[in-house]
């Protein structure tokens, strides 16, 4: 099969559209469950000793905005001058955004 530069052309400008990015699940797994838990309970020896949020409860979810959910990963929280959540600022916008989607679906 011969590729034609045109074809070659048309594969490129694809190629710069697809997004290599991690699922939000996956990002969750790796960076969120060890103290927020798998379902976003916070039900971890972790979240119980911070006194996690539980982001099932309806209640909770919506009392955060996404844009207070994504400030949170992307800068941590600090309180009373104390690191509560580590910040994660190399996850880039795009999978914070899906992240906070993500933990959207916690909700019941």
């Amino acid at each position: 099969m011969k590729i034609t530069p045109l074809a070659l052309t048309a594969l490129l400008a694809l190629g710069t559209t697809i997004s290599y990015a991690a699922p939000a699940s996956e990002i969750w797994t790796s960076q969120c469950a060890k103290c927020h838990g798998a379902d976003g309970a916070g039900k971890t020896k972790i979240g119980a000793k911070l006194k996690l949020k539980d982001y099932t409860d309806a209640t909770v979810q919506s009392a955060m905005s996404d844009e207070e959910i994504s400030k949170a990963i992307k800068q941590g929280i600090t309180v009373d001058g104390k690191e509560k959540m580590k910040a994660f600022s190399d996850i880039p916008d795009d999978d914070v955004k899906a992240l906070t989607a993500y933990i959207r679906t916690f909700k019941k």
